[in-house]
């Protein structure tokens, strides 16, 4: 379940971290900003408050006591698509990606500017905010993407993606046959430049969990197919 953006304000982010220098500086950023800021210092308080608060977005440590914020965002990733943004470690590359294999949408690395978190922040909300202007459906065998819904559909059963599986699988299915390069990805989905401090693992371990998802044989895709040299693109379907 995701409760989505109310229009009328910013957002509510959960910050959960258990350095309280940490928790401060983030929760006086996002405020300024016109956040509004909940916090919790260990995962049991962070999972209590992500079912009391329904908070617009999370940022995560991965690294708390009673439980760590890999196990947080395996429970939440459970019935909740809500965007989860972790902090990790410089060198805990291990943890990035299993983070992202159960559900993260992205992370940032610690130490860390509160500005570029404040702008990853912004990116995620807006790319998820529904325009009505844009509604379409997309059917692809038995695939069915409806975008003004964000809902996807193997013929009669529902398919549950995270707001950023459902963003990358948008702008590739709404772009058949266009290959699109990791950096261009980043840039559209996730709403920010490649620079020296971007990931594009970000990018493929997305991919892959839409493929587990989406795809009859995941190892021998035939909907998000790779584009050798460049990055990923979709089967080259007619749009009707």
């Amino acid at each position: 379940m995701y409760e989505g953006i109310n229009k009328m304000s910013k957002g509510k982010i959960l910050v959960a971290d258990d350095e309280v220098s940490i928790r401060q500086i983030v929760e006086a950023r996002l405020k300024m900003a016109g956040y509004e800021v909940v916090t919790a210092s260990d995962g049991a308080e962070t999972l209590e408050l992500v079912k009391t608060e329904q908070p617009s977005l999370i940022v995560l440590d991965i690294m708390m006591p009673k439980v760590d914020g890999l196990q947080v965002c395996r429970e939440v990733r459970k019935n909740m698509t809500t965007p989860i943004i972790m902090l990790t470690a410089k060198g805990d590359v291990i943890d990035r990606i299993q983070a992202l294999e159960l559900g993260a949408d992205d992370y940032v690395v610690k130490p860390f500017s509160p500005r570029e978190l404040e702008a990853r922040i912004k990116a995620v909300l807006r790319r998820i905010v529904n325009d009505n202007s844009k509604q379409s459906t997309i059917k692809v065998d038995s695939l069915t993407i409806d975008t003004g819904k964000r809902q996807v559909l193997r013929g009669e059963m529902k398919i549950k993606l995270t707001e950023m599986e459902f963003n990358l699988l948008e702008l590739l299915a709404s772009n058949p046959g266009r290959a699109y390069s990791r950096s261009e990805i980043l840039h559209q989905v996730w709403g920010y430049r490649i620079n020296q401090y971007s990931d594009t693992r970000v990018v493929d371990v997305h991919v892959s969990r839409l493929r587990s998802k989406l795809e009859n044989d995941p190892s021998d895709p035939e909907l998000i197919l790779t584009a050798r040299g460049t990055g990923y693109m979709f089967q080259n379907y007619t749009i009707n």
